[in-house]
């Protein structure tokens, strides 16, 4: 690849950018467990005023080229560590999500480390895949960007 894909630690400016992201139906329907409302800035600007402020998370700007594509957190969940990633939609198909999550998996070194993944979104399990994941359960919750429960596979990344 040309491009030159980085990763940096958000920033308040990137913050418009991923609400804008986050706006697009089709993406929301495919990540599956995005925001109740993708609309609302109020829940999105808490929500990430959470994460900016939480020491245990790993929050990074993923760009190219010097352009904002998306981001990749890793997150302490349940007594573990998840990982999640988001890439703008029009930027899909170009191995920036692999890519993204194999940088930020240099960089939280921890393992074992954990992925959710609705269980027909093809795209994301073949980066979880590529990146070391490796399916170990199944469930079901309501996914908002569905509006409806949804199956996901649990995934984890062994120590």
């Amino acid at each position: 690849m040309t491009d030159d894909l980085r990763l940096r630690p958000v920033g308040e400016d990137d913050l418009l950018e991923f609400f804008a992201h986050q706006l697009d139906p089709a993406a929301n329907r495919m990540a599956a467990f995005g925001a109740p409302d993708p609309t609302d800035r109020r829940a999105f600007a808490a929500h990430w005023a959470r994460i900016l402020t939480d020491p245990g998370i790993v929050a990074r700007t993923v760009t190219v080229d010097g352009e904002v594509v998306g981001h990749v957190l890793a997150f302490p969940a349940a007594g573990r560590t998840e990982v999640s990633y988001w890439i703008d939609r029009p930027r899909w198909g170009r191995g920036y999500a692999s890519r993204s999550l194999a940088a930020l998996l240099r960089e939280v070194t921890r393992r074992p480390l954990f992925a959710r993944a609705a269980v027909d979104n093809a795209a994301s399990l073949a980066v979880l895949r590529k990146c070391g994941f490796v399916v170990r359960g199944t469930d079901r919750a309501y996914a908002p960007g569905r509006g409806h429960e949804v199956d996901e596979y649990l995934l984890e990344l062994p120590g």
